[in-house]
This record gives structure tokens, sequence and C-alpha cells, in this order.
């Protein structure tokens, strides 16, 4: 992965360009305003991995998603009747 940069939103409004190309070159851009961060500007190909990753935790290794689906419409069906 490219370089990590971090903008505050006037920067990033002023030099859009700049980090843009960041961000095409396989960079990041975290933008910021008074001091919190607001947001990120990450590549396309990025935006996978990135909320994969934040499932991490999430789903236990050895969950059937289809068996999941089928036990979540089964409980909320049931309990409609």
């Amino acid at each position: 992965m490219g370089a990590t940069a971090t903008a505050t939103a006037t920067e990033m409004q002023n030099h859009f360009g700049r980090y843009l190309a960041l961000v095409k070159g396989g960079g990041e851009v975290i933008v910021t305003k008074n001091g919190k961060e607001v947001g990120r500007l990450i590549p396309r190909d990025a935006t996978v991995s990135y909320l994969t990753d934040s499932l991490t935790g999430i789903l236990k290794g050895d969950t059937n998603i289809d068996q999941a689906r089928e036990e979540r419409l089964r409980k909320k069906y049931e309990a409609a009747d």
C-alpha cells in the first residue's frame, strides 16, 4: 500500500488534485475537521479489503452464511405466526 497523508478539510478542498493523485497511486488520505478524523479517501481496490478487515472478529471462522441466513429468517417468520 502507498503512503498515508492527513489533511484538514480546507487543505483537501484547496489541493484536491494532489490528494487524488496520492490515492490513485495506492495511498490513503485521512481528512480531519477541527482536529478530529471525519473521513478517509482510499483506493477503490482497497475498499473490499477494508470492509472485510473491519468484520474480523465479528464473524466466527466456522460461520456458514447460508445456514445463519436461514436460521435468522426462520426465527423472524416463526415470531410472526
